[in-house]
């Protein structure tokens, strides 16, 4: 179900949306708007990644460097951006899109979910006229003040102009251009609000982070996610591709289904092993300790998390979901 305050169904909103400026025009606003937007999970500098664009059809390009990977659906009326990455590289992701992609302007944002490495943009681009479009659950996490004590932070609230204007709960599909788009919502996983998103041209899928592709991912219990969330998720996206289905994930290379499919097996087994410990009773120290992960580090934990930080985390999500 869609709720829009414009009241205009997704269907046709590559019709609806329409530049308002000169594209250059439009770029040139956005990298002088003010300053200050400072959310982040990573710091940037000298040693940040670059961001490079590259196109995977006519009209969709992937963004990487900066934050999540980004999904860019090209049109003559405009762009779609899914994801927004950090807010201090939004001038870097802009003048990327601008200068390897597509020089349009972006007109529809669309978060996968609402942690900072994924709307880091929208405060900017809200501001310059873009629709945001995302999960209800989405709009209500980047409404109010958060504290993620598994990143020991406490996250603020954006403003206004950066929240989603558009917002569902469950499947749909819309229009952008020529580009066809499926998108689904999906129970409590990597959050309480993910989505993902299937391009049946070009065959790809977009799985925001409930894919963190060749590393142990990021689970925040903080807002409903939990492991057993993030098999179901996988399994669900799963039914959705073929062989030929190129994904992007939230984090990491250009993935395979085979590569989702070891992610949904690694998380399938250490779901099974942290669920036999909260039925002995077990508390997230002893559970640690026992190193349940101990068998699959060598594979799984070489990115963002290491296997015991990824134990503690899952296993604490597992014990609040019960």
């Amino acid at each position: 179900m869609l709720n829009d305050p414009d009241r205009r169904p997704p269907p046709i909103i590559g019709s609806m949306l329409t530049l308002a400026s000169h594209r250059r025009d439009f770029l040139r606003a956005l990298l002088a708007a003010p300053a200050g937007l400072t959310l982040s999970f990573t710091a940037s500098g000298q040693n940040a990644a670059p961001i490079k664009g590259s196109k995977l059809s006519a009209n969709l390009a992937l963004v990487t460097g900066d934050g999540g990977n980004i999904a860019i659906v090209i049109s003559k009326d405009g762009l779609l951006m899914v994801d927004s990455g950090l807010a201090e590289r939004s001038g870097d992701l802009l003048s990327a899109v601008n200068e390897q992609v597509d020089a349009h302007r972006i007109t529809l944002v669309f978060n996968t979910h609402w942690h900072l490495d994924h709307v880091g943009a929208n405060e900017l681009l809200g501001r310059a006229g873009s629709k945001i479009m995302a999960h209800e659950n989405v709009k209500k996490r980047l409404s109010q003040k958060i504290v993620m004590e598994a990143l020991n932070r406490t996250v603020e609230p954006l403003k206004p102009e950066g929240l989603p204007t558009r917002t569902f709960n469950g499947a749909g599909q819309l229009n952008f251009g020529t580009q066809k788009i499926q998108y689904a919502s999906v129970p409590p996983a990597h959050t309480d609000g993910d989505a993902w998103l299937f391009f049946p041209g070009p065959n790809v899928l977009h799985t925001g982070d409930l894919l963190f592709n060749g590393g142990y991912p990021f689970i925040d219990d903080s807002t409903g996610g939990w492991i057993g969330g993030m098999v179901a998720a996988a399994d669900a996206m799963l039914l959705t591709v073929d062989a030929r289905t190129r994904i992007i994930p939230g984090h990491g290379p250009l993935a395979t289904p085979d590569d989702l499919r070891a992610s949904r097996d690694m998380l399938a087994t250490v779901h099974e092993r942290l669920a036999a410990m909260a039925r002995q009773g077990k508390t997230v120290d002893e559970a640690v300790a026992a190193a349940p992960t101990k068998d699959l580090d060598a594979k799984w934990g070489a990115g963002f998390l290491k296997g015991e930080n990824f134990t503690r985390i899952a296993y604490t999500g597992l014990l609040r979901h019960k």
